[in-house]
């Protein structure tokens, strides 16, 4: 998943715990639309030591709602969910908002947003929607050389991130909805002992990203149910002992024609590519030349708007990875630098459009686009895929049979 956001000034307030000066904010207490004063929390540590008392308070404000407006129970509303969601997570709408819409694809509401167990080990914008460190970092101008023991803990949570991903293939067929996919994304995530990366980050509702037929990327889970004929990608980072990991596949929803077939199977096969050329020395850009060859030679087009990224104790930091030839990434690479490349395949035109959601970014023609993602580890001889598919994984794809 790649994204940014506008940050948005926070007045300060006095952490609930101590009294010291607090930017956390409770998210089951912004949901529920409580006062901000005694939902303010200086760290972590001081939310997760108020827990048990603070929790109360939400009970206690769901029951007076109950009690206030008792006929008033299957009404959307903020509280329980089920909103169109606009400005990139930050606002929703009982209406589907007008918007010149470039295929058949509509946005349906959202459910809430899901908690998150105390104990979980969160980063810095799970409470209140903005990244603090990412954005400043000196890992945004240059690449980072991994030591080994955070190498070891990348193995781990991206071993983790697959799983989860494994999990949610499992359960897509017609009739699920996206935002059944996200709960197991969810669960299985914080099962783990996992944070899902994309909850909350610069405001992003889900627990991870639904893209169906048109969809580009940072599709939002919501209640539409799955077709027979949909193609469905699912983007999965997981946060784990301070690092994250992210990999995401385009998975076929029942019966699906031949050109969506071939959609995701020249997809997968740019992903392959230009994964079996990364080893110290290669230059960045290469990626981007091996892509849009193969892809070109399928009469498709390679997505320019977003790239594949740095992946560490940051969710997105340098590299920059183009997936487009041309382009004009700077860097080769060396051993213990770690990344994503994730190649955005379209079956039309390259272009993209967004949603009025500020997240969901769609075909400017409404046709059908495609993306596989790995995290990668670059070795002394040549690559690691740190998100690769296990013994276990779902036999989904048919090219991948003997």
């Amino acid at each position: 998943m790649a994204g940014g956001s506008d940050a948005v000034e926070a007045t300060t307030l006095s952490c609930a715990k101590c009294g010291k000066p607090a930017h956390l904010q409770c998210p089951k207490c912004v949901e529920l639309k409580l006062p901000r004063e005694g939902a303010a929390f200086c760290t972590q540590d001081c939310f997760k030591a108020s827990w048990s008392s603070h929790k109360s308070v939400h009970s206690k404000s769901i029951s007076s709602s109950a009690l206030v407006n008792p006929g008033e129970q299957n009404a959307a509303s903020p509280n329980d969910g089920w909103l169109y969601c606009l400005r990139k997570g930050q606002s929703r709408s009982p209406k589907l908002p007008h918007f010149e819409w470039t295929g058949p694809l509509r946005p349906y509401p959202i459910s809430h947003r899901r908690p998150i167990p105390a104990q979980i080990d969160q980063p810095d914008w799970a409470l209140d929607g903005i990244p603090k460190i990412e954005p400043n970092s000196d890992l945004q101008h240059h690449v980072e050389i991994k030591a080994p023991d955070q190498i070891e803990k990348m193995r781990e949570t991206c071993r983790i991130a697959r799983e989860v991903l494994d999990a949610a293939a499992r359960v897509i067929r017609p009739g699920i909805t996206t935002d059944e996919i996200d709960a197991v994304v969810h669960e299985a995530t914080i099962s783990a002992g996992g944070y899902p990366s994309p909850l909350n980050y610069h405001f992003f509702p889900k627990s991870c990203c639904t893209s169906v037929n048109e969809v580009i990327c940072h599709g939002i889970p919501d209640a539409r149910k799955l077709e027979d004929g949909d193609i469905v990608n699912v983007d999965v980072t997981v946060y784990y002992k301070g690092v994250h990991g992210d990999l995401n596949e385009t998975f076929f929803v029942g019966n699906v024609d031949e050109a969506s077939q071939r959609l995701v199977q020249c997809t997968y096969e740019c992903l392959e590519k230009a994964i079996a050329v990364v080893k110290p020395g290669v230059r960045f850009r290469e990626i981007g030349e091996i892509i849009n060859r193969h892809a070109s030679m399928s009469g498709l087009s390679v997505v320019k708007s977003y790239c594949g990224h740095g992946i560490g104790e940051l969710f997105h930091c340098a590299p920059n990875i183009p997936h487009y030839a041309r382009n004009k990434a700077v860097g080769v690479m060396k051993a213990g630098q770690t990344f994503t490349i994730e190649p955005m395949i379209n079956a039309g035109v390259w272009r993209d459009r967004m949603w009025p959601d500020g997240w969901t970014a769609v075909t400017a023609d409404g046709k059908r686009s495609a993306q596989f993602e790995h995290t990668l580890l670059v070795t002394d001889t040549g690559v690691e895929v740190l998100t690769a598919r296990l013994p276990t994984s779902p036999n989904v794809f048919p090219w991948l049979n003997p």
